[in-house]
């Protein structure tokens, strides 16, 4: 391990004790600012993210690179040295990863431009919730520092150490949540005919919502409903009169998502009518769909591929959800996925109460993004 792995891996691992939630990251930003005003970057922290900016040759042209700081409320069950320190609250996605090979090609094209151009290192919050990209936007950060194009790294356990994939089109799906609210008529449970029952409404809704996807939308379509919480007022002899059912729903095009929750608008509305009560419904789209434009994405894995990395360049489309989809649907650019492992804590799901961000990784993801920067912005 050479003198700069060594740092890296000791930066992601203090990035791993000290996790924090979306938009409290307040130490992960100060560490992050600290770094990069280190290295001699232009720092702006006055936001809720970091934006640093490294200027080099005589042109006016200018990328983004993005990686996310938040972590999730996870109780941690490694055993490892590093584990965290805030009780509840742990890097189980690798943003800790993230930032850390971010922080290392920022260091080695300060030490080593070979660019001719600007590069804006955006360290953004609370990717989880769907919350920080659309924050930046909204505090005028693509106005403040323009860029032409933009890209993501999102690590991948269970691939191959280092395999680079992604594709051009939707690369991620979208997330929608929605919440049923059933006004029906409670009473006693020796007497079902004298109300209406919430939980039959409910659990007739459960099974009608699935047809959604199996009967009104095209086959291959990727679409996915979810009904992930049925919540009544009822008691042991009590039917309830009132049931709300909350859940999720994903798709991979914008007219798909829409249709899902026009069909759901129509069969909460019908079955309510059949049993003579009434239905409220809310549809949010927290996440909307990751679409890579062709040239950035092109860019990425003839990159890859000028270093030997295993690329796929047309992977299949992920079903989990990402906010960069906000920076892609304002600037042409590039989600990819590095592999984390396949073995291990490496290589367990994304999420999970013992997962961990390979630190074997850092050097790869920090030499693919300066040598990135350095195709798409040549000296």
């Amino acid at each position: 391990m050479d003198e700069l792995h060594q740092r890296l891996t000791q930066m992601r691992q203090a990035f791993h004790q000290d996790p924090e939630l979306g938009f409290d990251e307040h130490r992960t930003k100060a560490k992050v600012a600290r770094h990069l005003r280190g290295l001699g970057l232009e720092v702006h922290d006055e936001g809720c993210g970091v934006i640093g900016l490294l200027r080099a040759g005589s042109g006016n042209r200018a990328i983004g690179l993005r990686a996310d700081m938040d972590a999730l409320p996870i109780t941690e069950a490694s055993s490892h040295g590093y584990v965290s320190q805030n009780p509840g609250v742990m890097h189980a996605c690798g943003h800790d990863g993230h930032m850390t090979m971010l922080l290392g090609a920022a260091e080695k094209l300060a030490a080593d431009p070979g660019f001719d151009g600007t590069v804006v290192f955006i360290f953004q919050p609370n990717e989880e919730h769907g919350l920080g990209a659309k924050a930046m936007i909204a505090e005028g950060v693509l106005e403040r520092f323009p860029m032409e194009e933009v890209f993501a790294i999102h690590n991948l356990p269970g691939a191959p150490l280092g395999q680079v994939s992604t594709r051009p089109g939707l690369i991620c799906s979208s997330e929608s949540l929605f919440e049923i609210t059933i006004h029906g008529q409670g009473g006693h449970a020796s007497m079902p005919q004298v109300g209406v029952d919430a939980i039959t409404v409910g659990a007739e809704l459960v099974l009608a919502l699935q047809t959604i996807v199996s009967r009104k939308l095209a086959p291959g379509a990727g679409a996915v409903v979810s009904v992930t919480e049925f919540l009544t007022d009822g008691q042991r002899n009590v039917l309830p009169g009132t049931a709300t059912l909350k859940g999720d729903v994903r798709a991979r095009a914008p007219e798909d998502r829409e249709a899902v929750e026009r069909f759901m608008r129509q069969i909460v509305q019908g079955v309510a009518a059949t049993h003579g009560i009434s239905a409220d419904m809310t549809f949010n789209t927290e996440f909307i769909e990751t679409i890579n434009a062709p040239e950035p994405t092109a860019a990425v894995a003839a990159t890859a591929r000028g270093m030997d990395l295993d690329t796929i360049s047309n992977r299949t489309p992920m079903s989990f959800s990402e906010d960069f989809a906000h920076f892609c649907a304002a600037v042409p650019g590039c989600f990819m996925l590095l592999g984390n492992g396949e073995e291990g804590p490496q290589g367990q799901p994304l999420h999970s109460d013992d997962y961990d961000f390979n630190d074997a990784l850092l050097p790869i993801g920090s030499d693919l993004w300066a040598a990135l920067v350095r195709n798409r912005l040549p000296a």
